[in-house]
């Protein structure tokens, strides 16, 4: 075999490693991935973070080839982009729109210092966050500033030319450091994109509590898990942070609502409709949206009904019936199809039937295992007729 002078040049110092906890350093971010905010005002924001996200998961891949000087770098960008986009969310309108501009145009943009500087100077959500969890940003400095040594190479041990020489006795040493480092750096970087999250809205803290959670519809957001805040932030940091203004006026405005029994529950947030449940569920029925409340009357009318789609198909529910259809894919051509038909019952559906009904002025599409008779039918029609304008 040649020798492959260029590839060992490239490879001679760099040594891959292997992060034992990879996976959970993923799923963890994925927990940040899902707690998108839903504030309208904001949600240019969730692209911000997906970025930060990233930037962790490409300093990981980084990390384990060798390149851990690009790892460090990669981790201290994460930062800077969680940063950023406080810096446009916490400010008025206004203001925000333009700054929002200039940096789209690429045109002078303060640094990360300065941006820390105005954000504390605006008295905003961000202030009052850093005031009240003020030993946390303590700890999170000198993070950065240890991390900022491997980006600047300060120190023989970052030189990937002298950690890696054959005559250097520390090389042990410094490669389990190395690793230690990189993994405290970790945490502490998902920490810290995980608490900027809260300074846009508190819910995903809010909904970490099951007495908010139960009071609260189907959200964008997902919240912390006890693990996640108790791994990557610290139980004592969240406490702090529940002191801030707008954590206690969001929990305030929530708790007043009326709690959600369990089966309630369950169709609020996850479009489940237990139908031993059903007089339960409508003992509630103030609670449900309109979707909610026409597809458990629907299943209440017939146990035939598996699946009630609505929105076109995008949003549908179903019970603790199974459906008997081969297939889970869809395609709204489909339903488009049927709604167009004369005949807007009992259409043969990969091994199961389809029909038609229109109830409030919106589409809803029935996935059921047996037809429908004649004599159901004519009543379908007849709620259509009843809960529809002009009838």
């Amino acid at each position: 075999m040649d020798f492959d002078f260029i590839k060992n040049r490239e490879e001679e110092n760099i040594v891959p490693v292997e992060l034992k906890n990879k996976e959970q350093y993923h799923l963890d971010l994925f927990n940040i991935h899902q707690s998108w905010t839903g504030r309208v005002d904001a949600m240019f924001a969730n692209d911000f973070f997906r970025e930060s996200i990233q930037l962790i998961i490409n300093a990981i891949s980084l990390f384990e080839k060798g390149y851990f000087d690009c790892s460090f770098y990669s981790l201290r960008q994460s930062l800077e982009i969680a940063t950023t986009i406080i810096y446009f969310v916490d400010d008025e309108k206004e203001n925000r729109s333009k700054q929002l501009s200039k940096w789209k145009k690429q045109e002078r943009f303060p640094l990360h210092n300065q941006m820390i500087n105005e954000l504390n100077q605006r008295k905003k959500e961000f202030a009052d966050l850093r005031d009240k969890m003020s030993v946390y940003f303590d700890e999170l400095e000198l993070t950065k500033q240890k991390l900022n040594k491997y980006v600047h190479k300060q120190g023989f041990d970052k030189y990937y030319t002298y950690r890696n020489h054959p005559f250097n006795k520390e090389k042990e040493n410094w490669n389990y450091r190395l690793i230690n480092d990189f993994e405290s750096f970790i945490k502490q970087s998902i920490g810290a994109i995980a608490v900027f999250r809260l300074v846009i809205d508190p819910f995903p803290i809010l909904l970490a509590d099951e007495n908010i959670y139960n009071r609260t519809g189907q959200l964008m957001t997902q919240g912390y898990s006890k693990e996640f805040i108790a791994n990557y932030i610290g139980i004592e940091h969240i406490n702090s942070y529940k002191q801030t203004e707008m954590y206690k006026a969001h929990y305030d405005s929530i708790i007043t609502e009326e709690e959600m029994i369990p089966s309630v529950l369950d169709v609020v947030k996850h479009d489940f409709v237990n139908r031993n449940k059903i007089d339960e569920i409508f003992s509630q029925k103030h609670l449900l949206g309109q979707h909610d409340l026409v597809a458990v009357a629907l299943f209440a009318f017939s146990e035939k009904i598996v699946k009630v789609y609505c929105i076109g198909g995008f949003h549908w529910y179903f019970t603790n019936i199974s459906t008997n259809r081969k297939r889970l894919s869809w395609s709204s051509e489909d339903f488009n199809s049927l709604k167009d038909k004369d005949l807007k019952f009992n259409k043969e559906y990969d091994g199961v039937f389809l029909s038609y009904i229109r109830i409030r002025e919106e589409d809803y599409f029935l996935e059921h295992n047996e037809i429908f008779t004649e004599a159901e039918i004519n009543e379908f029609k007849q709620i259509s007729t009843t809960h529809n304008k002009g009838s």
